[in-house]
């Protein structure tokens, strides 16, 4: 029984997007974070039905500065993620260092912002329903965070490094992929937990 031989030698050593296995994957981690964030805000919603007022009366409602300028940093973080996007897809290592390095340093700041967001919620963790569904959401959304930063240095130092190899530029587009979802799931939990208390 022969084989025919084929010639793959023209095919591409990086593929992007839904081409990509791992872009599947992270759409995965996406669908399985993004159901557990919607579980935290439906149980933060569940929790207000036991309260005449939200946050209960004596708590102070959360505090908009920091949470707000969180929300500016995460949109204004979109620009080099898109770059670095751009870039990756275009296999331009140079612009793809330069602009994911960009990047991490607005994930850090986001980090450092964070910290500051957990104050503005005015109340602890442990006090009642209303501070520990708060703290939940919020604490979650963080985790996701610093796993993200994680990802995207050691993905610079890749990038840097002589393991460095062309897969690298996939996995650089679903890092920035990653990034958007983060972003977008942030703006409706400042909403919910920063806005929301103020007309419910």
């Amino acid at each position: 029984m022969s084989t025919d031989n084929v010639d793959v030698s023209s095919l591409p050593t990086t593929t992007f997007s839904h081409r990509s296995l791992a872009w599947w994957g992270t759409l995965g981690f996406m669908v399985v974070e993004g159901t557990t964030l919607f579980i935290a805000v439906v149980a933060y919603f569940y929790l207000s039905r036991n309260y005449q007022t939200w946050p209960p009366e004596h708590i102070v409602q959360p505090s908009l500065l920091w949470p707000t300028v969180q929300v500016v940093l995460l949109l204004a973080s979109l620009v080099p993620t898109g770059l670095a996007d751009r870039a990756a897809y275009r296999i331009d290592l140079v612009k793809l260092r330069q602009w994911l390095f960009v990047t991490l340093v607005f994930e850090l700041a986001s980090v450092a912002v964070r910290w500051q967001e957990f104050l503005s919620l005015n109340v602890r963790w442990d006090t009642n329903a209303y501070g520990s569904s708060a703290w939940t959401l919020v604490g979650f959304h963080t985790t996701l965070l610093l796993a993200d930063v994680i990802e995207t240095a050691v993905l610079i130092a890749l990038l840097f490094s002589k393991r460095r190899l062309d897969r690298h530029y996939s996995d650089a587009t679903d890092v920035t992929f990653y990034w958007y979802f983060l972003v977008a799931t942030w703006i409706p939990i400042y909403v919910i937990v920063y806005l929301g208390p103020r007309f419910m």
